[in-house]
């Protein structure tokens, strides 16, 4: 009798596992809709230990998405970053201000989303981004390398080998 018992909460329990994990997984699909075409980062409150550990291991080996979680007072929020559209968003707008000249800017971002902005265009040819501003008023500037005295060393350098 006592193992029918056991066989049945197992039951109820793998059953309630499985209702919880098809629940993550309707998440991580909506999330995927909302992130494809998306540079804003998604904020995932409310979700307990099992969920968010889901939903990081899910994106994690994505390369075009990054997940961190914020503990705020007793709460943890997690985020989502569309890393990858990040970076492509980056590589549009460096070459349209090689292109045209002119600097672009940027304001609305947070900081972790400026830092893959400002980390993704150091290596860009010709590229240098600026963050100016305070907290809120805080605006990244995508601009065209101005050649200084650096270069000028490095000609005479050139020049005297």
């Amino acid at each position: 009798m006592m193992r029918n018992k056991k066989s049945y909460g197992d039951k109820r329990q793998s059953r309630h596992f499985q209702d919880e994990h098809s629940d993550i997984d309707q998440i991580i699909a909506e999330i995927q809709n909302k992130l494809s075409d998306s540079t804003t980062a998604i904020d995932l409150p409310n979700l307990n230990a099992f969920e968010r550990k889901r939903v990081h291991s899910y994106f994690d080996n994505d390369v075009d998405f990054q997940t961190k979680t914020y503990r705020i007072d007793n709460e943890y929020i997690l985020k989502i970053y569309p890393i990858g559209n990040l970076k492509r968003m980056a590589d549009k707008m460096a070459r349209q201000v090689l292109e045209s000249g002119e600097s672009i800017f940027l304001s609305n971002l947070g900081n972790y989303e400026r830092f893959i902005i400002h980390d993704h265009l150091k290596s860009f040819e010709g590229i240098e981004t600026i963050s100016t501003g305070e907290g809120d008023q805080r605006v990244l500037e995508i601009k065209r390398k101005q050649f200084g005295r650096s270069l000028r060393r490095i000609i005479k350098k050139i020049k005297l080998i």
